[in-house]
């Protein structure tokens, strides 16, 4: 008898293979954390410099709110390759808006209707037009460019008011305003997803959408609501990035910014065909990429290799989702 309820509970009690299994499909991302922030400590006594850590806060804001996007976005089933070239263009206008009217809320909303306007119009390509967002988003980023370039003649604006500088040179205790953005954005996004109607008709939408639309879920309006609202997301970005040096460049600004915060929802556990992931992860997604950029500048590694060291890490990250 005693033997046959060893068995028993042999078979019914989950196995340490499994325990760590769902250990690390869950927590993945902030174990890796972990491991590559003790890991950067010993390699470097800098690194746990008080400003160094702030720095890297501040240099992940940016990219940071657009991951934020692009994780709601990709939880959809879908993929924004526009985010850059937009953020070049709501900067270029909101410049131009701020000089022409003196006013710092109006190139701050200006900026803010650009880039919501900009993924309105990507929503509305892959929902009415059932565009693949792949290609949408392509066109929109090659678009946006060239428009930003036309504006600003392939040039930098800068800013002429007192006072628009502030809003990413200012700080709150040790925060600079930025960073206290990207949480503030992180908790309300957060909260969108997990707390709302909308964030579970975005997971419905990503894991079937042939089923989200049988349940009656008016998918084209979410799909129109998930890329205009990574538009404003990239506004609020490009109000930071415009503030932060008085400038905006037409060509330059927003490059690549497209790969980093795809690269930080992978990272972070986001499923590139939708349906699973968390907003949670893409922040630890983005610190991860922040400490990793940090390093390599600390060990003097080449700019121009930093970019193979991003699509390596996307790369792996793909790998060990399709292993899970």
């Amino acid at each position: 008898m005693a033997n046959i309820d060893a068995k028993q509970y042999s078979r019914e009690s989950p196995s340490m293979k499994s325990r760590m299994s769902w250990l690390w499909s869950e927590y993945s991302v902030i174990i890796a954390f972990v491991i590559i922030y003790i890991g950067a400590s010993a390699m470097n006594p800098r690194f746990l410099d008080m400003n160094n850590q702030l720095n890297i806060l501040m240099q992940v804001s940016i990219i940071g709110i657009i991951a934020l996007g692009m994780t709601v976005v990709m939880l959809s089933g879908g993929i924004d390759l526009s985010v850059g070239s937009v953020l070049a263009l709501a900067g270029v206008v909101s410049v131009l808006a701020l000089n022409a009217s003196g006013s710092i809320w109006i190139g701050v909303l200006t900026a803010l209707l650009v880039g919501s306007f900009a993924g309105f119009l990507n929503g509305l390509m892959v929902a009415k037009g059932r565009i693949a967002s792949f290609i949408a988003t392509l066109g929109m980023m090659a678009g946006a460019r060239s428009i930003a370039l036309y504006i600003a003649e392939g040039g930098s604006v800068s800013g002429e008011v007192s006072g628009f500088t502030a809003i990413a040179n200012s700080d709150f205790w040790i925060f600079d305003f930025p960073v206290i953005i990207f949480f503030v954005m992180a908790v309300l996004i957060y909260v969108l997803m997990h707390k709302t109607r909308f964030g579970r008709y975005v997971y419905a939408l990503g894991s079937n959408e042939k089923a989200a639309m049988l349940s009656a879920i008016r998918v084209d309006r979410i799909k129109i609501g998930v890329y205009t609202l990574i538009g404003t997301l990239v506004g609020i970005a490009a109000v930071i990035e415009t503030s932060r040096l008085n400038s905006i460049s037409s060509s330059s600004s927003g490059a690549q910014y497209e790969l980093d915060a795809i690269a930080a929802v992978i990272i972070g556990g986001t499923r590139m065909t939708g349906g699973r992931g968390k907003i949670i992860g893409t922040i630890f997604g983005i610190l991860i990429l922040g400490i990793l950029n940090n390093m390599m500048n600390l060990m003097n590694v080449s700019p121009h290799l930093q970019g193979f060291v991003k699509g390596l890490i996307i790369i792996i990250a793909v790998v060990f989702q399709k292993r899970e």
